[in-house]
């Protein structure tokens, strides 16, 4: 009972109450089941029998010393594995939480499940006392005993089963405290992750009749708890629709949880997604909460959802069903309520027809489906984008904010961002770091436009040589073309020097050497 006493985690509580009294003289087996959920109802022996198939006894713990045949006593997954309440000998006790003692078994009785057993095992008395804490059943502890127990060897076993009961209550809440603390734990790094990720993602930039059905859909599905399925190219925000959802949603005062799928080894899914207990597997040396449970009264983010192994994705989809978890290696179930919004650059409909994608769980995810246009289809928002990050990274790196020329925004325009918003992001970056306090300056690999009306596309590369005179001719063609275009106006925003994306004082020069006519500016 000390030994008892002084465990805190459950399955150790279990096993040492089994054990110990499975070194008494004449016990040849001892067991606990516990009250839980249902969960195998389909496959059990006893489904006819089972009232209602929501709750039953489940058994956890099983020590004994076998006789003539070599068996497995403390094996778990056997045909007495589950008990209805009500059912059985077992059953009664856990329903109505009454003791029982049959002393005098003969092994042919018509209640017993398996008389060979029993005569095979010299089994004289079998045992049964209620797990009761503060009133609550439990479940139940039973022994099978080759003597013909008494009245005081049954009042030591309910001494027995009152401590046990004590027992497993502590040990469930010292389970609750860690599970509580590594939990808040888990939400602070969270919660560290999304202040430095919230930066620049609070609001969805730009205006394009693409982005604006975009934000029209959000509003339409935020204040539910449909399943979102966000598709599109790599780099387009899909992260940003899943914030502005959840921001929006009633569920904004809970966590966002983010899960990038692409990024969890395929042995660790479901310890990431469903948490495990201490000793579970190697290396889990604690409890650790799945980000299923971390998003409870939540959002949970499933990034890149095409990368879940195929055979995960069954247990995924129970889960999102039910509403329910349990940890790897745990024996609890846990409810949820969780609010799923999924993302993907894959067309999952295409890995389906090939087998690498359950149709079920893509009808389960895409209740209500959002696709991102690419960049390269909503021009319109690169402009105030590009701002935008100009802004944000001058105040993020302490730097004063470099100056937009139209020509700039002119040029980020035109060019098609392979890598969309991400892109652009990176690009404005770079030039702000290599600015110094400058004008920003753009050295883009190519420069696409699918507009052929646009003036600022560029001329296919030419093999024609030109002169040195020649040369000075064209540009002092072009300088002149933007000097009439500007109204003669060199500095300041609307110049020819914006125009031409060149430096206010170099243009002066290169006017003066060319002999340009004053007049002209």
């Amino acid at each position: 009972m000390v030994s008892m006493a002084q465990n805190r985690s459950l399955p150790e509580v279990l096993r040492s109450v089994v054990v110990g009294i499975a070194q008494c003289k004449n016990v040849v087996l001892a067991r606990i089941w516990l009250i839980e959920q249902g969960d195998i109802c389909a496959t059990c022996r006893f489904q006819s029998e089972c009232p209602d198939q929501t709750r039953c006894l489940h058994l956890v713990a099983s020590a004994g010393n076998p006789g003539g045949a070599k068996a497995d006593y403390t094996r778990l997954d056997g045909a007495f594995r589950r008990f209805p309440l009500g059912v059985r000998k077992i059953g009664r006790v856990g329903k109505l939480g009454e003791p029982l003692l049959l002393p005098g078994v003969r092994g042919d009785e018509e209640w017993i499940a398996e008389p060979k057993w029993m005569k095979r095992e010299g089994v004289k008395t079998f045992a049964a006392q209620p797990l009761v804490f503060r009133g609550e059943v439990l479940g139940v502890l039973a022994i099978f005993d080759t003597s013909i127990l008494g009245q005081p060897d049954f009042d030591w076993l309910r001494v027995f089963a009152d401590h046990a009961a004590v027992s497993i209550a502590n040990a469930r809440a010292f389970e609750e405290i860690e599970y509580l603390k590594a939990r808040l734990e888990e939400e602070n790094v969270y919660l560290r992750q999304e202040v430095t990720e919230a930066i620049g993602a609070k609001d969805i930039v730009g205006g394009s009749p693409g982005l604006k059905k975009v934000m029209q859909q959000i509003q339409l599905v935020a204040p539910t708890d449909a399943a979102v399925l966000v598709t599109g190219e790599s780099g387009t925000g899909k992260e940003l629709v899943a914030r502005a959802i959840h921001e929006q949603s009633p569920r904004k005062d809970r966590a966002l949880i983010k899960v990038n799928c692409s990024a969890v080894p395929e042995p660790l899914f479901e310890s990431e997604f469903f948490g495990h207990v201490r000793g579970s597997f190697t290396g889990a040396i604690k409890d650790k909460p799945g980000r299923f449970e971390l998003a409870d009264g939540g959002t949970l983010f499933l990034d890149e959802i095409g990368e879940v192994p195929l055979a995960m994705q069954s247990k995924l989809l129970r889960v999102l069903q039910e509403q329910e978890i349990e940890r790897v290696g745990d024996i609890r179930t846990r409810k949820i309520n969780v609010r799923i919004i999924a993302a993907t650059n894959r067309d999952l409909k295409k890995e389906v027809e090939a087998g690498r994608f359950r149709q079920d769980l893509f009808y389960r995810l895409s209740v209500f489906p959002i696709e991102i246009p690419p960049l390269r289809e909503r021009r319109d928002d690169i402009a105030p984008l590009a701002t935008h990050f100009v802004k944000q990274t001058a105040r993020r790196m302490n730097r004063p904010t470099p100056r937009v020329t139209q020509a700039t925004l002119t040029q980020l325009t035109a060019h098609d961002w392979a890598g969309n918003v991400r892109e652009l992001q990176n690009a404005v970056e770079r030039a702000v770091i290599l600015s110094q306090g400058g004008p920003l300056r753009f050295e883009l690999a190519e420069i696409k436009t699918s507009d052929p009306s646009r003036n600022h596309k560029r001329p296919a590369p030419s093999s024609v040589l030109l002169t040195r005179d020649e040369l000075k001719r064209h540009e002092r063609e072009s300088i002149a073309a933007a000097l009439a275009q500007c109204g003669g106006k060199v500095f300041g925003p609307g110049g020819a020097a914006e125009l031409l994306n060149m430096k206010p004082t170099t243009l002066a020069s290169r006017i003066k050497a060319l002999g340009i006519e004053k007049g002209t500016r």
